[in-house]
């Protein structure tokens, strides 16, 4: 059985979308209020706030006049918010997150609704205190038999409206074993290059809109009064652009993942610290485009889905500084050279191609016989490669992309 969360667009009637919207406005005003209330019992009192804590407090908070508004909504997303609340401050006690911020109303927002909150009949949605179901564009159909177990509501700051309906998937969706193994070095110029010599070509999305985006933001600050129509519709019209650059890049991933998975029975693949390349302010809107982190994470659960194999390579690992052919390390290896001859045996290599082969040897090293692709004298904490844990690269090529 998968978990899948199946996400269509619907457009609402008048009435439903006053009803949203003031759901969506009930459910950013009880987080922040719970939010304000642990962080200040927190400074002022060296006191914890717990959730079940959280739930009186919206209890009472019903019963004041000045926020008797929120007994016209469903109480069900109200307190999945609070619920929400207590995931993000556990995962900023994990180290896995920053402190929760304050949500904002130009962001959009979203309000989940359990079964309790929605009613399934007849394939159509039906929301509490919606006498008619959502108007849902189905682009396709749910898995036979399946019904949603929660459904996500989400505005998004372009003015769109989707739902996600998250969905067990009973059906077995692992795939034929084909007798194929690949390995894929990332980049820039080239989004990625496999070990079988093949270069996908990067399609820059940011940069197709980047001059459009560029004046959109010039008219956006020249409007100096936040609250007047036109900084809305300046406002409206950045993150339409914003929407249609995250919507090509997202579906260009998706499309370029799911044939790597289908293709493939083996992937391996390097493990590059997105967020601290990111920091290099001279590469940073071109890593962010190049969309990495989303191109890993979905080859992850792709994989678990139909039945492949996903070795992640430690990413100290010389990849492009190692000759392919006969094991020979350089010494050093400029990012403007891009292809280079092995002064040991004299092979030429492209430099992509190359490393995307010892990515490729080193991932099938580690799953055979457990070796360590570490270079010796590392001092990082992290030995090896692991297998659904961790990515292939150069330690040097961390900081700056190859």
């Amino acid at each position: 059985m998968v978990e899948k969360a199946y996400k269509f667009r619907f457009y609402p009637t008048p009435e439903q979308e006053s009803l949203l919207r003031r759901t969506l406005g009930c459910v950013r005003l009880i987080y922040n209020k719970a939010l304000a209330a642990r962080t200040t019992a927190w400074y002022e009192n060296k006191e914890g706030v717990s959730y079940k804590q959280t739930s009186a407090m919206l209890t009472s908070w019903k019963k004041q006049e000045d926020l008797d508004f929120l007994t016209e909504v469903s109480s069900v997303p109200l307190q999945q918010s609070l619920r929400h609340l207590k995931t993000a401050f556990t995962n900023f006690f994990s180290g896995r997150a920053k402190y929760p911020n304050f949500k904002k109303k130009r962001n959009g927002g979203s309000a989940e609704f359990t079964k309790a909150a929605f009613k399934w009949k007849d394939g159509q949605v039906y929301l509490a205190k919606c006498a008619e179901p959502l108007p849902i564009r189905w682009s396709r159909q749910l898995p036979p038999g399946c019904v949603p177990s929660t459904i996500t509501v989400k505005l998004e700051p372009s003015g769109r409206w989707s739902v996600s309906l998250r969905v067990n998937d009973t059906r077995d969706l692992k795939l034929k074993p084909p007798a194929k193994q690949v390995g894929i070095d990332l980049g820039i110029t080239s989004l990625l290059t496999t070990s079988d010599g093949e270069k996908v070509a990067n399609p820059k999305n940011l940069q197709k809109l980047h001059k459009k985006l560029r004046l959109a933001q010039k008219s956006l600050d020249r409007k100096p009064d936040k609250k007047s129509n036109n900084y809305q519709k300046a406002r409206l019209k950045v993150t339409k652009i914003h929407a249609k650059i995250k919507d090509s890049r997202l579906d260009y991933t998706h499309k370029l993942t799911t044939r790597l998975i289908r293709e493939n029975q083996t992937i391996v693949v390097e493990d590059l610290a997105v967020k601290n390349m990111v920091k290099n302010h001279k590469l940073a809107r071109a890593i962010s485009d190049a969309n990495w982190g989303e191109l890993v994470r979905q080859l992850e659960y792709k994989a678990d889905w139909y039945g492949r194999e996903l070795i992640k390579i430690d990413r100290y690992f010389p990849s492009s500084k190692r000759c392919s052919n006969c094991g020979h390390i350089v010494e050093k290896l400029p990012l403007n050279i891009r292809e280079w001859d092995c002064p040991e045996c004299g092979s030429h290599h492209d430099r992509d191609i190359n490393a995307a082969i010892n990515i490729l040897a080193a991932g099938l090293a580690v799953s055979v016989c457990g070796a360590t692709v570490r270079p010796s004298g590392s001092k990082s904490r992290k030995a090896g490669a692991l297998k659904q844990k961790a990515p292939i690269s150069d330690a040097r090529e961390s900081r700056a992309v190859s």
